[in-house]
């Protein structure tokens, strides 16, 4: 939320506006070369998003609401978030034996939105520039805006629900605390139903009998080690690629003393983080050795207080969006590891002729101009760098900044450099 630049809007109605416009005007980019572009269906969603209030839904909710298959709603997600359209407040927790969290956004207009229609804007004393306000909007683009207004009190017309969905599904519960009820009939149309003496169950109720056959499956005190285990390697980005069973021997202690995953965190994040790790196990070890009798973490009170304290922290924020680099490994694919030595060679190495007809290599040039490189070879470069930011952090270090940002672009340049700042506090 803090690198948005476009203002925080509440009103429905004129969020959509934007997205009508974003729409026609074409202006989103994606890094991705494959996957679906700003289309009906982003709108469809768009639409969904702005019922929330707070705009904090699940996947598996906008999946029952939008009748879209889960990569899709990831996808277009992802489009409203690269449009400045949304703007995530906190990431949702994913992992597995917890409880999942759906992730938290605020619906934004992005800044040429109020360029192109000439809005004009005020910030009241106090306030951030993202809650700025709109006061007026220039003549010429009145009618603009009204059509834009018709289009947002429309609504798309929406898939019916996946048909995979069961009575069973139905009655353990998709709906969420936004949801006014549930219903476990099928939108597909009228069905016949058995009589009731041919239905399952003492009572009549064939999703009942399934439920209740079913029991829950209870972990012992290893396995609680392992599943902390796991989720410490996915959320402590030094601790990626550990061994689970060794660092669930090495967390047993904190394990068996009722300590969760966020405590853990919470009791890492006491001092910086470290920039180089040979062996993560041990120096988790040596971090948590004699932790569960300190003061202030030895009874579940003191210790929810802590996490409390930690989850508001400006350095537990800016860890939960901030991109984790790590040391420059090259590239996984060996055809972009060619393609990357030969274009830094090209642009490094130029040799030029001298009287003799001899070539020397000018090692003090400046980079040459983007036009010397296939148009093909920089949208596959800018795609990788994209997923890579060893790329990035290579042309950085071997070609300097300015051409770093005439090839990879600003902002991503400036997404580097700044986690780089990041990692050295």
């Amino acid at each position: 939320m803090a690198t948005t630049a476009g203002r925080v809007t509440t009103d429905r109605y004129a969020w959509m506006q934007a997205v009508h416009w974003m729409h026609g005007a074409g202006l989103h980019e994606s890094a991705r070369r494959h996957g679906p572009r700003f289309n009906r269906t982003t709108i469809q969603l768009a639409e969904v998003l702005g019922d929330f209030t707070p705009c904090r839904p699940g996947l598996r909710r906008l999946i029952q609401l939008t009748g879209l298959s889960r990569r899709s709603v990831q996808y277009h997600l992802e489009i409203l978030r690269e449009s400045g359209l949304i703007a995530y407040v906190a990431r949702g927790t994913r992992l597995r034996g917890g409880v999942a969290r759906a992730s938290e956004f605020l619906r934004t207009i992005p800044v040429a939105f109020d360029r192109a229609l000439g809005i004009r804007t005020v910030i009241d004393d106090g306030k951030p520039a993202r809650e700025r306000r709109p006061v007026g909007i220039a003549e010429e683009h009145r009618e603009e805006i009204a059509k834009l207004g018709k289009r947002a009190r429309r609504r798309a017309r929406r898939r019916r629900p996946r048909s995979r969905t069961s009575t069973s599904r139905s009655a353990r519960g998709l709906c969420t605390p936004m949801q006014d009820g549930c219903s476990s009939s099928s939108g597909a149309g009228p069905t016949a139903l058995p009589p009731e003496d041919k239905l399952g169950g003492e009572d009549g109720h064939p999703a009942r009998k399934q439920i209740t056959s079913r029991r829950a499956r209870r972990v012992n005190a290893v396995g609680r080690r392992f599943r902390m285990a796991a989720e410490l390697i996915r959320s402590v980005p030094w601790l990626a690629r550990a061994s689970v069973p060794r660092i669930a021997w090495v967390i047993r202690r904190v394990a068996d003393a009722g300590w969760t995953t966020d405590e853990v965190r919470a009791f890492l994040d006491t001092t910086d983080a470290p920039r180089r790790v040979v062996r993560p196990s041990g120096l988790l070890a040596y971090r948590l050795k004699n932790a569960e009798g300190m003061p202030g973490w030895t009874d579940p009170a003191s210790r929810a207080r802590t996490v409390e304290a930690w989850r508001d922290s400006p350095r537990a924020a800016a860890a939960r969006h901030a991109e984790w680099d790590g040391p420059w490994r090259p590239p996984a694919s060996a055809h972009v590891r060619r393609q990357v030595h030969a274009a830094l060679t090209a642009a490094l190495h130029r040799p030029a002729s001298d009287a003799g007809g001899s070539c020397d290599v000018d090692d003090a040039a400046p980079p040459p101009a983007l036009e010397d490189l296939p148009p093909e070879t920089v949208l596959t470069l800018r795609a990788e760098a994209a997923r890579d930011a060893s790329l990035v952090r290579f042309a950085l270090d071997h070609a300097g900044e300015a051409y770093a940002r005439r090839l990879y672009t600003h902002c991503r340049v400036d997404q580097v450099l700044r986690s780089a700042r990041q990692m050295a506090r």
